[in-house]
């Protein structure tokens, strides 16, 4: 998949992983259109790089995401919808009862899967109408290992890991040509990190991967540690989950 001549639409687009993408993915040729929640990240997503288009749409709200779709297909319509929106919640021991459970999976289930689900139904027909197109869901290396201190988002990205196989072969029964990128990144320097402790791959060193992978039609795209921790988890799963989870991470838990 070449990303040149391609409108990209990039959701969470003003940060992270999703600004640096935007970044790249313009150094390579590609339109980039960006959405988020935060009016004033996306106005300094387009100060910093003035060839971006930034919409203020949250993917878990139907409405948002209906009048996103509207604009997307007033300025042209895109080749390539990159689901990279993602939440996460502080880490609760699950075994104490708490309402705070139902509220954060809820949280984390409709901006990192159902959100996903929502736009890939909206944007469907228009990817299936272009020469070619995809779409690509941001899932990660807790699809492989659950993570005790992010133990709903985990399962918010399993959940997604198994959509995305599912929606690629159901396409493929279709003899649609869109194709259905995962990537998996491993733990990356961003906001949603800053306290999360071990080594963290640079967005730019991510994003540089990653789109290797696009360009060699990877469909499957683990990066940096989440090769390392696939492996491990098929041939040790009881040592790849000691290695996720320390256990100075109990205590947090307990705490």
């Amino acid at each position: 998949m070449q990303l040149k001549g391609k409108t990209v639409l990039i959701t969470g687009g003003a940060s992270g992983i999703g600004l640096e993408s935007a970044k790249q993915f313009l150094a390579n040729g590609a339109s980039v259109i960006i959405t988020g929640r935060n009016q004033e990240k996306l106005d300094e997503a387009m100060r910093l790089y003035p060839a971006i288009t930034a919409i203020k749409s949250d993917v878990s709200d139907a409405g948002d995401a209906q009048k996103l779709f509207n604009q997307v297909q007033q300025l042209g319509g895109i080749d390539i919808l990159y689901n990279n929106a993602g939440v996460l919640t502080d880490p609760i021991n699950l075994g104490t009862a708490n309402g705070q459970h139902f509220e954060d999976a809820a949280y984390e289930m409709n901006v990192n899967y159902l959100g996903v689900i929502r736009l890939n139904n909206l944007f469907m027909d228009m990817l299936k109408s272009r020469k070619e197109s995809a779409i690509i869901n941001t899932t990660s290396l807790l699809s492989y290992v659950p993570s005790l201190l992010e133990a709903t988002y985990a399962a918010s990205k399993v959940a997604l890991q198994f959509y995305t196989k599912s929606l690629r072969k159901h396409l493929q029964i279709l003899n649609s040509s869109v194709k259905i990128f995962e990537l998996l990144p491993p733990l990356v320097a961003t906001e949603m990190t800053t306290d999360m402790n071990g080594k963290k791959m640079t967005t730019a060193d991510m994003v540089k991967a990653f789109i290797a992978g696009l360009e060699k039609d990877q469909l499957t795209i683990r990066i940096g540690d989440t090769k390392t921790v696939y492996i491990l988890n098929r041939l040790f799963p009881k040592m790849t989950f000691g290695l996720i989870n320390p256990k100075k991470s109990y205590k947090v838990i307990a705490s």
